[in-house]
């Protein structure tokens, strides 16, 4: 099956959906299917070999420039290609980050819009590549944010089905100014009526977004994440250290980084040894946040207690995913996937997460942890102090988490799920 998956590069940041994207790419790779995963923006930032091809279509530099100036809709394509080589994109995505959600809404609506829009000849230049270069039997768009290309995309390519992933898209869109916010809903349920198929990372998230988007439910179908499981080798039993609470995530309100330090407090009132390590992508914009945090955690007296960990990399992730007795990260939003909870279980390390978002449907496949109330930091606190008391139940919770990765949430049952779903969107009139 010749399968072109479009993803958004996240502008330097380390993102769950690129991660997910890459790694259901590679697993597709694997079981045999020619997929071609293109990099939207910016190139992609992953911990895993890059699957993505080496042409960025619709570069964020363009695509700004063209939202901010007349003349740069009609410039040659010698300097469009010029302004989307992959090391100014990454260079410049650096300060991307910096940019509150907010401000992006004439870029978001434009976007959306696709030919309609200011960036009309970029999404022409990507819809004509697909058309005579590369000819897939299915599109699959990473969200729904890029459903603007869809029009030109059927234009071109009227019998090729277009799935899109619905992975986060209501989290940037509940950012923007309530105006533009149903403006551009309004335009994706446009766009939406040409696309054959949705695709969620968890049953609750799908239920979700058939109401924000009015979705017939019917049509999104539901296939779990999965990780590669040859990066994280058969933990080894942990030495004795005092009790250690792993944040791995952004570090930023959304996250629920506020209530891991609020909960960390009472903690440490019951296990006066006990850590706090925080390690994952702080952007610009959070940094106020964070360092309001630490403040927080200094006014209590136990700032000396919570390390800060910058993990780059797999090896850097995996280290820390080893160095924590559980992983919690008490997200405020419902996430749709939790990729940090299976890479935990793949370290044998047990989670305390909200009961909410994917988390309750993956801790009851999968065992591996416990719930508790969201937005509360008094319940979040019980949650670890009782797993911090009981090293026996903490040690089997572990072990259900590893065995739950071996065997439910594998990168090849994600891969083979999605291409029989290929495939029956494909066979579908």
């Amino acid at each position: 099956m010749r399968i072109v998956y479009i993803t958004a590069g996240a502008a330097g940041m380390y993102c769950g959906s690129c991660m997910r994207d890459n790694t259901l790419v590679r697993a597709l790779h694997q079981l045999g299917h020619e997929a071609l995963l293109i990099p939207t923006y910016t190139p992609i930032t992953t911990d895993e070999p890059d699957a993505s091809s080496r042409t960025v279509f619709m570069g964020g530099l363009n695509v700004y420039l063209q939202e901010s100036s007349a003349i740069f809709r009609h410039t040659p394509r010698w300097l469009d290609r010029l302004l989307d080589a992959r090391w100014l994109l990454k260079w410049v995505g650096q300060f991307a980050g910096s940019t509150p959600y907010d401000e992006l809404a004439g870029l978001t609506l434009s976007m959306l819009r696709g030919t309609h829009g200011h960036q009309r000849k970029e999404v022409d230049r990507l819809a004509a590549s697909l058309a005579s270069d590369i000819r897939p039997e299915i599109i699959h768009l990473t969200n729904a944010l890029l459903s603007g290309l869809v029009p030109a995309l059927k234009q071109r390519m009227p019998d090729v089905p277009i799935v899109v992933e619905l992975q986060g898209d209501d989290i940037f869109l509940n950012a923007l100014p309530s105006d533009a916010r149903h403006q551009a809903i309004e335009l994706i349920r446009t766009n939406g009526a040409q696309v054959a198929g949705f695709q969620a990372t968890s049953t609750a998230y799908a239920d979700a977004m058939a109401s924000y988007f009015g979705i017939a439910r019917q049509r999104i179908s539901v296939v779990l994440p999965g990780i590669e499981l040859a990066n994280w080798p058969t933990p080894p039993v942990p030495p004795a250290r005092p009790f250690t609470v792993g944040y791995f995530a952004r570090i930023c309100p959304e996250k629920g980084f506020h209530h891991a330090v609020s909960a960390f407090q009472i903690l440490k009132r019951h296990c006066p040894e006990a850590e706090l390590h925080v390690g994952g992508w702080l952007g610009p914009a959070n940094k106020a946040f964070f360092n309001a945090q630490c403040a927080r955690l200094k006014e209590a007296g136990v700032a000396a207690s919570m390390r800060h960990i910058e993990c780059p990399g797999l090896s850097e992730k995996r280290a820390f995913m080893l160095g924590c007795d559980i992983l919690s990260v008490p997200t405020v939003y419902h996430e749709p996937k939790g990729l940090y909870v299976l890479e935990a279980w793949a370290a044998g390390v047990p989670v305390v997460q909200p009961a909410h978002g994917s988390f309750p449907e993956l801790i009851q496949r999968g065992g591996g942890g416990i719930l508790v109330t969201p937005d509360n930091p008094e319940a979040l606190a019980d949650g670890w102090i009782q797993l911090a008391t009981n090293p026996e139940i903490r040690q089997n919770l572990g072990v259900q988490g590893r065995q739950s990765v071996e065997t439910r949430f594998t990168a090849r049952r994600m891969a083979s799920e999605t291409a029989k779903w290929y495939g029956e969107v494909i066979a579908s009139p």
